[in-house]
């Protein structure tokens, strides 16, 4: 079975993201002073092959712990369906 995951990797909160504070210094000169304390990721969208939906998650979440994400710095969370 095919499945779609749907990952979005973010800075731990405890973590300063520069890029994020220079968009939300930013909003300012737009006109947009209403919008603060933006934070930086990425989205990354997969698709896994795999005999159910739990073994689809558990290669996921390996994928997640060993490469897509630094887990010092970065929390991830995703969503898992058949694709």
């Amino acid at each position: 079975m095919k499945f779609q995951a749907e990952i979005d990797v973010m800075p731990k909160k405890e973590i300063l993201d520069p890029q994020g504070k220079a968009v939300s210094g930013s909003m300012k000169n737009l006109d947009l002073s209403e919008i603060t304390h933006v934070r930086i990721g990425k989205h990354i969208s997969l698709e896994v092959e795999a005999d159910n939906e739990a073994a689809a998650h558990e290669k996921v979440e390996q994928a997640c712990k060993k490469l897509l994400a630094n887990l010092i710095m970065e929390s991830y969370t995703f969503n898992l369906h058949q694709a």
